[in-house]
């Protein structure tokens, strides 16, 4: 494990007592963690735990109860929704569990519109493309479609197009669960790879404790409450 994280201000993303609760009940309780630049943060914890939830608020798809979410400096938490989309659009990355990939676009496509989407001309973005296809191996793979892609390719495409953006922060929940070991620690590593070259924060979720030895930090979210795992 690293040593302790930098402080709030240094880190491209900050979660400060951040709180939430659901119908009366109390989902995340004062949690805190930072996650720096060129890091993989890993969440562990129970299925029901609160996983998801803190990174949709660590993401701004959900604005917490309490606390701060800090990206760059700025506090998604508390930002005008115009805002929040904007800062989602260009600062974030996501990578959801099974991919959720457009069925209809190539590996190229769906990666080159990550990088329009953060406003970046289209002969960039194509150059793009290539580059992060060829990064995480699928560069014989650019003109299929997802369906005809394996769970492991589907997964590292799902990155490309994540990081396409140029993301500040990377988040991804539960990124290896529907992939054998092998596939899984080839995720683990790449987005670890990445995070170093791009210096981007990368904070996921999982339950696979096969994969720890692979993340900069661990953290134990357990009854809503975060601690070193």
């Amino acid at each position: 494990m690293t040593a302790a994280p930098p402080p709030l201000s240094a880190a491209p993303l900050a979660l400060a007592g951040v709180s939430h609760e659901v119908a009366g009940a109390r989902v995340l309780d004062d949690v805190s963690l930072t996650a720096p630049a060129g890091a993989v943060v890993a969440v562990v914890g129970p299925s029901g735990s609160g996983k998801t939830t803190l990174l949709a608020i660590a993401g701004g798809l959900l604005r917490p109860s309490a606390g701060r979410v800090l990206l760059g400096g700025d506090d998604l938490a508390r930002a005008p929704e115009r805002v929040r989309e904007r800062m989602r659009a260009r600062e974030i990355g996501f990578v959801f569990q099974g991919a959720n990939l457009a069925p209809f676009l190539t590996a190229e496509r769906l990666v080159a519109l990550g990088a329009r989407l953060a406003g970046r001309p289209a002969a960039e973005t194509r150059a793009e493309a290539a580059a992060l296809l060829a990064a995480v191996g699928l560069e014989r793979r650019a003109g299929d479609r997802p369906g005809a892609l394996s769970g492991g390719e589907r997964q590292r495409l799902a990155v490309a197009a994540a990081l396409a953006k140029r993301p500040r922060v990377l988040l991804a929940d539960e990124p290896t669960a529907a992939l054998d070991s092998e596939r899984a620690r080839e995720v683990m590593e790449l987005l670890g790879r990445l995070a170093r070259e791009r210096g981007a924060a990368v904070v996921l979720s999982t339950h696979d404790d096969r994969l720890l030895d692979l993340a900069d930090r661990v953290l134990q979210l357990r009854d809503g409450r975060l601690a070193d795992g």
